[in-house]
């Protein structure tokens, strides 16, 4: 679980509500709502660093991996916690968990608080402009190490 995890990490918490969009015939949340909600995590976070520009359009994923758990329901709060796990030479390695908040579903019995779906993924800095994978730019690294100090 994400709260084993050491002081000072790189973390960033996202709530959002599955809508009826981000469910599909069967009644509960397409996959897809899981990497939305933790790419929305992913851009808050190095918004908050203030490396949008930077990060976004040079790091593409190169692997992600995910476990369902759970279901999550129409009208329910999910909240996302992603954390960066380690930083490479060129890659960086991400990972997250899920939580369907408790919620009482018209009709059904109460629905307690629960992972829905774990994971990781892991990007790799291409510069503009190239295809191949080059080191993290300094200016990055030093947000990075920071940000870690700051926790």
């Amino acid at each position: 679980m994400m709260s084993d995890l050491l002081p000072g990490a790189i973390r960033e918490t996202v709530t959002r509500t599955v809508e009826w969009v981000d469910t599909d015939a069967s009644g509960h949340h397409h996959n897809s709502f899981i990497t939305r909600s933790v790419e929305a995590a992913e851009a808050q976070l190095f918004r908050r660093l203030g490396l949008l520009e930077e990060y976004f359009g040079t790091a593409p994923r190169v692997h992600q991996e995910v476990d369902f758990r759970s279901k999550l329901y129409f009208g329910q709060e999910a909240t996302t916690v992603l954390e960066i796990e380690s930083v490479g030479r060129s890659s960086m390695t991400f990972r997250f968990e899920v939580t369907g908040e408790a919620f009482d579903r018209e009709g059904s019995a109460p629905i307690p608080r629960r992972l829905a779906a774990s994971g990781r993924y892991v990007t790799v800095y291409v510069p503009r402009g190239t295809e191949e994978s080059a080191p993290w730019p300094e200016a990055i690294l030093e947000k990075l190490a920071s940000a870690a100090v700051v926790g």
